[in-house]
């Protein structure tokens, strides 16, 4: 017969179902321990605060990820020739609205970053309707 589980591996229980979602009551039934438990063992396996250079590079990196993301959706998009294909006049007005739509708020987003980056704005004067 089994034993126990070690503290450690019910933490680390405890902390995976409640990543999943799970109530402190739904976990506590699961693993046939007290909610109180569940409690103690979610602040004990709390980890340890980020430095705030952390937190910053975890920002960049996410960004830097949407930004290929970005890339990558105007590139598909480009790719299937919107403007080129047949379509019902419902789906044609959808599409260009959703264009406008992001259009804007790519512009927005574009305005905000020169307040920070003024030297970073080459294309700020191209003409951005181009292909």
């Amino acid at each position: 017969m089994a034993g126990a589980p070690s503290v450690a591996q019910r933490r680390a229980d405890v902390r995976r179902l409640a990543q999943g979602g799970a109530s402190n009551r739904a976990i506590a039934a699961q693993l046939n321990i007290s909610k109180d438990t569940v409690r103690r063992d979610l602040e004990a396996s709390e980890p340890p605060a980020e430095t705030l250079a952390q937190r910053l590079a975890q920002r960049a990196a996410r960004t830097e990820t949407a930004m290929r993301q970005l890339s990558a959706a105007v590139q598909a998009v480009g790719g299937a020739h919107p403007a080129h294909t047949p379509t019902t006049e419902e789906t044609a007005r959808r599409w260009y609205a959703e264009l406008c739509a992001t259009a804007n708020k790519l512009l927005a987003l574009a305005d905000q970053f020169t307040e920070y980056y003024p030297g970073a704005t080459a294309c700020a004067s191209e003409d951005v309707s181009a292909p």
